[in-house]
């Protein structure tokens, strides 16, 4: 839980800079007092901690700290798929990440992309096809195993929640973006599946997600993802922007992106965890988090030396493409 001593520090922060920026202590003293009253009014707290932990720490089949199938194991088998869910049971992890998306009559399915053409024989953006159109893809066609996996499909949202309950693995619903959709969705499965409150969390690279997810059932277990510098940087370290300008205005965003997920978001969505990139994680930082209640879960941990790591220093749950071996990152 977020300490008095830390709010005051915060608050005086924001009244200090406003203050500079605008010379005047009376305005300065009324947006603070706003943002004060918004944080009490608005914020949502977080789920029972035991709930959270029925979630964020399942027994592991191993013994150790719980392993998520990213995509379902994308490494192991075609990515959210129904083959990669039962191939990541078969492999002892705890859990699976799928991603969300909408096909164009509306139907919650996963796929990554916005797009079906990295993914499948087809091509196109999902939100322009049919369910019946996307039924017609092969989900495996593109993966490195295509031999060993056939043909498979687009699985919906359902399909996919059935067989992860039937596995009794932990689903982490990866959302990202359509709030209100995706919300709504989600809300239906929860109310069809009673057991996804003890056995999901969602998360999302997007605040506005996770929020309106809390506002639309606020029982149920969410997480915000966060990798610094995401807006200047693609995943692999590579600057997004051309301009200098650019890049100088975007990591400023970055900067204020950053320090508003560790000191505001987290807490106006009353989230249980915090899914960040690997390279970004020690002890200091599990422990920073852990003081305010919440867990940490590093994303995408692909070799046996970090995995070891992570078992046996850190101790928390980690997100990889393969329980099998070393694989590189897939962004």
């Amino acid at each position: 839980m977020l300490q008095l001593g830390d709010e005051l520090v915060y608050f005086s922060v924001v009244f200090l800079l406003v203050m500079l920026g605008t010379r005047s202590a009376t305005g300065a003293s009324l947006l603070t007092a706003f943002l004060y009253v918004f944080m009490v009014m608005f914020r949502f707290p977080p789920v029972p901690a035991d709930q959270a932990g029925r979630v964020l720490r399942p027994r592991a089949p191993t013994g150790g700290v719980p392993v998520v199938a990213h995509r379902g194991g994308s490494h192991d088998a075609p990515e959210n798929t129904i083959a990669a869910i039962r191939e990541a049971s078969r492999n002892g992890a705890t859990g699976v990440e799928l991603d969300l998306s909408f096909t164009a009559d509306g139907v919650a399915v996963l796929m990554h992309d916005e797009t079906v053409d990295r993914t499948t024989n087809g091509s196109g953006p999902v939100s322009k096809l049919q369910l019946v159109q996307l039924k017609r893809l092969d989900a495996a066609a593109r993966h490195r195993l295509k031999d060993k996996f056939s043909v498979e499909r687009v699985p919906t949202l359902q399909e996919a929640v059935q067989e992860c309950i039937k596995h009794q693995l932990t689903i982490f619903f990866d959302v990202g973006g359509e709030p209100d959709k995706a919300a709504a969705v989600l809300h239906e499965m929860y109310k069809k599946f009673p057991v996804l409150y003890n056995s999901s969390i969602v998360c999302s690279f997007e605040p506005k997600v996770i929020y309106k997810m809390r506002q639309t059932d606020s029982r149920v277990v969410t997480a915000l993802t966060h990798r610094p510098w995401r807006l200047s940087h693609f995943d692999d370290g590579t600057p997004k922007s051309l301009s200098t300008w650019g890049q100088v205005w975007m990591g400023i965003l970055d900067i204020l992106l950053d320090w508003a997920h560790h000191h505001i978001l987290w807490k106006l969505c009353g989230i249980s965890a915090i899914l960040v990139q690997k390279d970004f994680i020690s002890l200091d930082y599990v422990q920073y988090w852990a003081e305010r209640g919440v867990e940490v879960v590093g994303w995408t941990v692909n070799t046996a030396v970090e995995k070891e790591y992570y078992q046996n220093l850190l101790k928390i749950s980690y997100i990889t493409d393969s329980l099998l071996e070393d694989c590189d990152s897939l962004y």
